[in-house]
């Protein structure tokens, strides 16, 4: 058979000018052809590459989505052992409390146990006042009849001194999963108090449970005149002497603070340095606020308004007092009544003549707050993320995938503006990094939301004796945490002398503002005399 394959133009009869339009219809038609066929071709590889990842995606989402359902029945086997506890808990408490402890007295004491007990109690649990707890115990001794010694607020005071003293230096378990939390106190004066808490891990609530004043042990107060990194570290290291080394120090960034623990973990690798959530989260805020002129006239405008609706029937909507200290760490009580005065605003003014308000008054004195409408949108906004974040470590603490699970929590979604997701994405990263610090199946405290109690709640107990500085109320706060029992009480008396609680005072507080204020006093009354004598002198 001939190859026709290559053939001359002179070998076909067609005129060479039929024969060129012939062939160009033809190379026309395979063009055609190939371009359908390589646009088919690569509308299946795109659908096969679609599909491949369609499929790593689903597999990704089968993944979390078991692991999902482990978590959810790790959960559900962490709440039914709760429930048990609580059952049993039930159970065994009794339906009275047994008044025979009020006839067992510690050694060489007049007061049993039980006024020392309910007293301390008193003070401890419900934050009454020393003078106010001798009071209420009168009141119960009147109301129910019963014929019971008084106690002064005097004798409790030095009760509560010597249970401080005596959970204070009581000798801790040494361990290698001790959490210590750190934070300064200040009051009137140049003085300060690191004082530490501390828990071992293994003693952690279980998850979504809070820690609770009664969860802690008081490791250490250290009163001095001078802090910073250097003397702070000196004090870690001396309470190494309590517990051994840690396995987490957590506190805010105080420089002092942050040096001493910077230096301390560089010495001991062992003990990783976790930052307070809700102090991190205050330092995003105030990145955030602190040079937006729109918050700073919101706030300027909310301390005028507050002023002028003092003493005016408009007074139930002036807003909060700002604080002077730590205040970016309380945002949300400002926007939330921002937030709640737009709300009422918003109302015609039917439902404000049925409250009694002057509608012209609420325009005059509050209609301000409608210029901030979209402002403090946003800030809601970045509030309910912080909260979000605050609430989920409180909740959880810190592990290695705590970002991962904050990622689940309803709240913590995309945001709508790009200053809210750049807070968003801050505080995950934040928590993504802390959580490096864990080891695997380690879980880590996030917060010392609880020791910020503990410290409010003495200043609460002082009253205004804070203005005068430390004094022995100091050792209060190791008296309100950890367990508090009518047998631990009884040890605490026969354990501690009064002359050993004051001696830690006069050692580690010296002499307090309030004496040196009466040593002034007492300087002033006798000038006063002599200046008095010698002009009856001379006048004669």
């Amino acid at each position: 058979m001939p190859d026709n394959t290559h053939r001359s133009i002179g070998s076909f009869k067609s005129p060479v000018r039929k024969l060129a339009s012939f062939f160009k219809e033809s190379r026309d038609q395979w063009k055609a052809k190939y371009k359908e066929k390589k646009f088919h071709l690569k509308r299946a590889k795109d659908v096969v590459r679609y599909l491949r990842e369609r499929d790593r995606v689903l597999q990704a989402q089968l993944k979390e989505l078991r692991a999902e359902i482990e978590r959810i029945r790790k959960r559900e086997f962490e709440l039914m052992n709760i429930i048990e506890k609580l059952s049993a808990n039930a159970k065994s408490k009794q339906s009275y409390y047994d008044l025979t402890v009020f006839e067992d007295k510690p050694r060489f004491h007049t007061f049993s146990t039980g006024h020392m007990y309910l007293y301390l109690l008193l003070v401890i649990s419900s934050s009454t006042t020393l003078r106010g707890a001798s009071r209420v115990m009168g009141i119960f001794s009147s109301f129910f009849g019963m014929q019971i010694c008084l106690p002064s607020w005097y004798s409790g005071r030095l009760w509560l001194l010597r249970l401080g003293y005596f959970k204070l230096t009581r000798e801790k378990e040494k361990a290698d999963d001790w959490i210590w939390m750190l934070d300064h106190t200040i009051q009137w004066g140049k003085e300060k108090c690191l004082i530490i808490m501390g828990i071992r891990r293994s003693m952690l609530p279980d998850v979504d449970t809070i820690l609770r004043h009664e969860d802690l042990e008081p490791i250490a107060m250290f009163p001095v005149e001078l802090s910073n990194g250097k003397v702070v570290y000196s004090q870690l290291e001396k309470t190494i002497e309590h517990t051994g080394i840690p396995r987490e120090i957590i506190s805010d960034h105080g420089s002092d603070l942050k040096k001493g623990v910077n230096l301390f973990c560089s010495k001991h690798p062992e003990t990783c340095y976790i930052y307070d959530i809700k102090h991190k989260t205050a330092a995003i805020l105030k990145r955030e606020l602190n040079n937006e002129d729109r918050w700073k006239e919101f706030v300027r405008l909310a301390d005028k308004t507050r002023t002028k609706l003092q003493q005016t029937s408009l007074a139930v909507l002036a807003p909060p007092n700002q604080r002077a200290k730590s205040r970016y760490m309380n945002v949300d009580v400002m926007v939330n009544w921002g937030k709640s005065v737009l709300i009422f605003l918003d109302q015609d003014e039917l439902g404000w003549n049925k409250q009694g308000f002057d509608p012209e008054l609420i325009t005059e004195r509050l209609g301000w707050l409608t210029a901030f409408r979209n402002e403090l949108a946003e800030w809601n906004d970045m509030m309910g993320l912080v909260q979000t974040a605050e609430e989920f470590v409180n909740h959880n603490g810190i592990y290695k995938d705590s970002a991962q699970d904050l990622l689940l929590v309803p709240g913590f979604e995309v945001q709508h503006t790009e200053r809210t997701e750049r807070v968003r994405t801050e505080i995950l990263e934040f928590v993504k990094e802390q959580g490096v610090k864990a080891k695997p199946e380690e879980r880590l405290l996030g917060s010392t939301q609880v020791l910020e109690s503990v410290i409010g709640k003495v200043k609460n107990i002082e009253g205004t004796q804070s203005k005068s500085g430390f004094t022995g109320l100091l050792l209060s706060v190791a008296a309100i945490v950890s367990q508090t029992s009518e047998e631990i009480v009884k040890s605490a008396m026969e354990a501690v002398p009064t002359k050993e609680a004051l001696e830690w005072v006069k050692t580690n507080i010296g002499k307090t503002l309030q004496s040196k204020r009466k040593a002034v006093s007492d300087l002033v009354k006798r000038a006063e005399q002599n200046c008095a004598e010698n002009w009856c002198g001379s006048s004669g």
